[in-house]
């Protein structure tokens, strides 16, 4: 092999081959341009199932290939797009097979608001095909909760603002902190614990809280190990991350999104006032009809007693059904016992006449010729059994390649281990191995009498 694919065509004018000639183009472009930045838009953009990318870069004046890589593309491939400008890393080459030249890839970012707008994007993207997004994955919030655990710093304005309008609006529920960090890159794991510790402590609904800051600031609420812990509570969620203009991919999965964290807690407490009003309203109609169900009760009682009969009649009456319900008692026993009687003496004749003694002898006489005949069959089926593998073991050795071997014959077969069956199959110079009937051997053709035989004297 070459080793300096950049030395210049010896006196004697060396002739390259293609793939030598794109051979040493690829090493020259990859070692001069090893990791540059480029910046145009995309078109031509295809995903194949592979995972990789490919697309085209252009300008106004000009164009080039481009091609990511599954790794490198894992966070990017669904944000990416036709039209979209972008900024791109990686190093020039050459696909050999076709002589096409193009960059090989490792980083893609947006021109213009940065790699984390199109992190956001594309992870935006693929929950929302996953169908996390969806509203049938929304669970409703209670009406009137008991405890609600609060996923937030300790510290801040965020934790007593909630606490605030608890307070004002609904001071019977119970509020429980879990503390977590909400910024830096403790914030992440810290979150998804704090979550998962959450959902199993029966709240009545969570709230995810943060206040406002940058897209880098909010960033945590934006991976997906934390969007994945949010749908996977059985909790009901209320994100509350940021201002108002602010949006996470938090706010997207969780079951409803609070435009601040007062607002949060406004969605889960219940107004005292209101309740209290609308208590004071449910117990007029339930006075009400209390009084509407007594008056027809009372009607009901007076119409009742007009159509009362006196007791002494309606024993009589009972009594009377009492006596015929006894005969027909007796008579259903008496035909019962008759029946029962006839079938006990029909079974007791059948039975004597089927005595088990006879059925033992029987089954005893069989079973004794089975047991004679069970050794000569097994001893025919071996013998025959036999007889058949010996014959196919012959037929076997009679066709086996191996037998053909040992006679001293051989199979050459090629590069490609495919059998060479004509010399035209061959050409002067190819290396062939010959199969014996032990071992192996390297040959080479010196001459096909077909082509001529000319060698090269580098092999």
């Amino acid at each position: 092999m070459i080793k300096d694919p950049f030395q210049r065509l010896n006196l004697d004018r060396e002739v390259l081959s293609v793939s030598q000639l794109n051979n040493r183009a690829r090493l020259l472009l990859e070692d001069v341009f090893s990791s540059i930045w480029v910046e145009g838009e995309i078109s031509n953009l295809a995903k194949p199932a592979s995972g990789h990318v490919y697309f085209t870069l252009k300008d106004s004046k000009a164009q080039v290939r481009c091609a990511l890589f599954r790794q490198s593309a894992a966070r990017v491939r669904e944000a990416l797009r036709d039209g979209l400008a972008v900024k791109v890393r990686g190093k020039v080459s050459l696909f050999e097979g076709r002589g096409d030249y193009q960059l090989i890839l490792d980083s893609v970012e947006p021109a213009g608001d940065g790699a984390l707008r199109l992190a956001f994007e594309a992870l935006k993207e693929k929950l929302g095909g996953e169908g996390l997004f969806s509203t049938e994955r929304k669970i409703a919030l209670p009406v009137h909760p008991k405890r609600i655990g609060i996923v937030s710093s300790p510290t801040g304005a965020v934790i007593r603002d909630i606490i605030s309008v608890f307070r004002r609006r609904a001071p019977q529920v119970e509020l429980n902190l879990i503390p977590t960090a909400v910024q830096g890159r403790e914030a992440t794991g810290q979150i998804v614990r704090a979550l998962q510790l959450a959902d199993k402590q029966g709240f009545d609904a969570l709230i995810l809280a943060r206040g406002g800051g940058s897209l880098e600031d909010l960033w945590c609420f934006n991976e997906e190990v934390v969007a994945r812990a949010i749908d996977a509570c059985i909790t009901p969620i209320v994100s509350a991350v940021g201002h108002e203009t602010d949006v996470s991919i938090s706010d997207f999965v969780a079951d409803v999104r609070a435009p601040t964290p007062s607002a949060a807690a406004e969605l889960l407490a219940p107004d005292s006032s209101e309740l209290v009003q609308r208590l004071n309203t449910l117990q007029r109609r339930l006075m009400l009809r209390m009084q509407g169900h007594l008056q027809h009760e009372r009607m009901r009682l007076e119409g009742v007693s007009r159509r009362l009969r006196h007791p002494g009649e309606r024993l009589r009456q009972q009594a009377q059904g009492l006596d015929d319900l006894e005969m027909r008692l007796h008579r259903a026993v008496e035909w019962q016992l008759n029946k029962r009687r006839e079938r006990f003496n029909h079974l007791q004749t059948r039975l004597a006449g089927q005595h088990p003694g006879r059925s033992l002898q029987l089954f005893q006489q069989r079973l004794n010729s089975l047991a004679e005949r069970l050794p000569r069959a097994i001893n025919e089926t071996l013998k025959g059994r036999r007889l058949a593998l010996q014959s196919q073991v012959q037929t076997l050795n009679a066709v086996s390649p191996l037998a053909t071997l040992g006679r001293g014959y051989s199979i050459l077969l090629d590069e490609h281990s495919r059998i060479i069956r004509s010399a035209a199959d061959t050409r002067p110079g190819q290396r062939l191995k010959a199969r014996l009937g032990e071992g192996e051997l390297d040959v080479r053709v010196e001459d096909n009498h077909i082509q001529p035989a000319t060698l090269s004297l580098l092999d």
